[in-house]
């Protein structure tokens, strides 16, 4: 479990840092800083919502929603038998990333994104859009970590119906 906290920790610490540099040199500049032309830049933006910018819930909600996640989260980690790597880089991943945009929710109400990725910006079907949002690295986290369960599901859950051998002769 050591290492599971010390993942979280990590998560949070270069979230929160990156979020401090984010605000320091790109919440006042008068335009982004390219990476790679027509693909990556940085960009300051402020996030009241959730992921693509969603406003369901007042910022009180979404705290709220957040704090409850989490706390579930590490109460099925803590419980959980299962100590393989996989299974607690994945969920370290999610609950850094999610202390991670709580505390902004905590400290400003709204979130701090600055990572952009300009897939694809335009007109589809005669509506203006942006396809990939502004993100930060707890929204990284949480998104990897989601993923390595997606991807890893059966090794990480088990079907125990398989596991229960027959004593049928």
């Amino acid at each position: 479990m050591k290492w599971f906290f010390s993942l979280v920790l990590l998560v949070i610490t270069t979230d929160q840092l990156t979020k401090k540099l984010a605000i320091t040199f790109l919440k006042d500049a008068a335009q982004n800083i390219v990476i790679i032309p027509g693909l990556l830049s940085l960009t300051y933006a402020e996030n009241r919502g959730v992921a693509f910018s969603l406003e369901f819930a007042p910022p009180i909600v979404l705290l709220i929603l957040t704090v409850l996640i989490t706390v579930l989260v590490l109460l099925y980690v803590i419980r959980s038998k299962n100590r393989t790597a996989l299974f607690l880089v994945s969920f370290a991943l999610i609950t850094g990333g999610g202390i991670g945009n709580m505390i902004d929710r905590i400290m400003t109400g709204r979130v701090v994104d600055f990572i952009y990725f300009d897939i694809y910006n335009g007109y589809l079907f005669g509506t203006y859009l942006s396809l990939w949002p502004i993100f930060n690295i707890a929204d990284s986290a949480i998104t990897i970590g989601a993923c390595l369960c997606i991807i890893f599901h059966k090794k990480l859950f088990p079907d125990e119906s398989q596991a229960v051998t027959s004593h049928v002769r």
